[in-house]
């Protein structure tokens, strides 16, 4: 079984070398010490979501509040090449949560929340950002459960307007749509910078939308014959992208 992941400040890790002691306290530490109970000499991660991560073991637990973990081995995640980024409208209830949690867990890089103008779900005021709030949140536990040591970026909602900028500067852009001529598995893929994927509303894109991404750059694209959950089809997509590129090899 692989090691558990947990979030550290990168200070912490960037000054750490093998054989030195890093201390995992705060929320990290007390999840370390009195929920997952870990006891000297069991393996951990320790990653700061940004890419740079020590592999360790747990030297001595303090308490309830934090441990402290003996480094083993620094590592560096690589930048990502290309880039998977999935525009994701917003969906109903909690399903948006659901999204984020499983494109993490495949590997998706960044996740642009979408307000579709078919989208049911509106992200205003308060509601918004507690919303926003829970999609980073899911995007760093999912990361941790996953043992990744880069964590996707969650940026801010954007509007159509706003994505256009977006899907015009990516290194290829696609529209899932099931009228799309060309399948996403036989598109040509480039080797480097952003690869954007657009996922719609369970109301769909509009066609005012398709326009204005076509304006853009962005194609539509089948993804497959059936027709799947916005919730479900940016990780579907994403997984096909990874294999694609050559970065699950």
């Amino acid at each position: 079984m692989t090691a558990p992941v947990f979030v550290v400040e990168t200070e912490r890790i960037a000054a750490a070398a093998p054989g030195s002691v890093v201390r995992l306290d705060g929320p990290e530490g007390r999840h370390a010490a009195a929920v997952k109970r870990l006891t000297a000499g069991e393996a951990v991660t320790l990653a700061d979501g940004l890419g740079l991560g020590v592999d360790g073991t747990v030297a001595e637990v303090l308490g309830k509040d934090a441990v402290d973990v003996t480094v083993a081995a620094v590592r560096r995640e690589p930048e990502p090449a290309p880039r998977i980024v999935v525009v994701q409208a917003l969906p109903k209830g909690d399903r948006g949560e659901l999204a984020v949690e499983t494109m993490t867990e495949v590997g998706v890089d960044v996740v642009i929340p979408w307000a579709a103008s078919r989208c049911i779900t509106q992200w205003k005021g308060d509601r918004g950002a507690k919303a926003l709030a829970k999609w980073r949140a899911t995007a760093r536990e999912a990361g941790k459960q996953s043992r990744r040591l880069r964590f996707p970026e969650v940026r801010e909602p954007v509007t159509t307007r706003q994505l256009a900028p977006v899907l015009a500067g990516a290194a290829f852009a696609a529209v899932l749509h099931e009228e799309g001529a060309e399948p996403l598995a036989l598109a040509a893929l480039p080797e480097g910078g952003d690869v954007v994927l657009v996922v719609g509303p369970e109301g769909g894109v509009s066609p005012e939308e398709l326009a204005a991404f076509s304006e853009a750059g962005a194609k539509p694209y089948r993804l497959g014959p059936s027709v799947l959950r916005t919730s479900t089809a940016g990780v579907a997509a994403g997984a096909l992208l990874l294999g694609r590129t050559g970065r699950w090899s």
